[in-house]
């Protein structure tokens, strides 16, 4: 049986494990900015910094389970390419936060066609590469023999609009063929066929996003000027 999945840390220090494993110098976000993404947001949930900011193929080897790194498949060399799906919105920002999060246990044995209509009829919306990577940064204990993740809010999309066929997911290498044993129960970004079921993975979910937000400034005498600002506004030579 699956394992109860442990929480997150606060914000601050989800801010502080991305700082120390390097993420932060990845996504071209500076340290008192992430710093004070994290104070923005209340509440609980994972802290992300945005695709656009930080690439997959880079934030994968900071993944360390039981003294192995992360890494990607060799025949997933566009890894980087794979973007978010017309139903997934990510908030405008560098850094944001997904909110109740999902392993999707009871989808297991599902294909990602069958399974995206059923989380998004729930009122859920799919995890991404990114956000299911940025939750073993955290947690990696997340991700348990039996017990892996698709991350089918992202595909990758084909020169003529069309979504290709390959569906994102995170287990565990057996070390096998072109992983090699030196990644033998190494994290894995991978991918599967939209049309497959396997009964080890399920498919990862939040209840939602929120942007890393705060009040803009307003008077001292408790009257606020109205409409909230981004508190972090760039990252690398990106704008948001």
């Amino acid at each position: 049986m699956p394992t109860e999945l442990p929480p997150l840390p606060s914000l601050a220090e989800q801010a502080e494990r991305l700082i120390e494993a390097g993420a932060h110098e990845i996504g071209g976000v500076p340290i008192a900015q992430l710093r004070g993404a994290a104070r923005a947001c209340t509440g609980r949930g994972l802290l992300v910094i945005h695709p656009a900011c930080a690439h997959v193929s880079r934030l994968a080897p900071l993944i360390e389970r039981n003294g192995k790194r992360g890494f990607v498949v060799a025949d997933m060399r566009d890894a980087d390419d794979f973007a978010p799906i017309e139903p997934v919105a990510l908030p405008a920002g560098p850094v944001y936060v997904a909110v109740d999060l999902d392993r999707g246990d009871h989808l297991a044995g599902w294909s990602p066609d069958e399974a995206l209509p059923a989380l998004l009829a729930a009122g859920r919306t799919p995890l991404t590469l990114g956000e299911g990577i940025h939750w073993l940064l955290q947690r990696p204990e997340v991700l348990d023999r039996g017990h892996c993740f698709m991350t089918i809010g992202s595909r990758l999309r084909r020169a003529d609009g069309s979504v290709g066929a390959r569906a994102p997911a995170l287990w565990i290498s057996n070390g096998t063929s072109r992983d090699g044993p030196q990644n033998r129960h190494a994290p894995k970004v991978g991918w599967c066929w939209a049309g497959n079921r396997h009964t080890w993975l399920g498919f990862a979910s939040a209840a939602g996003r929120i942007r890393c937000q705060r009040s803009a400034q307003g008077s001292r005498t408790g009257s606020p000027r109205p409409g909230p600002r981004v508190i972090v506004k760039t990252c690398g030579s990106r704008s948001f």
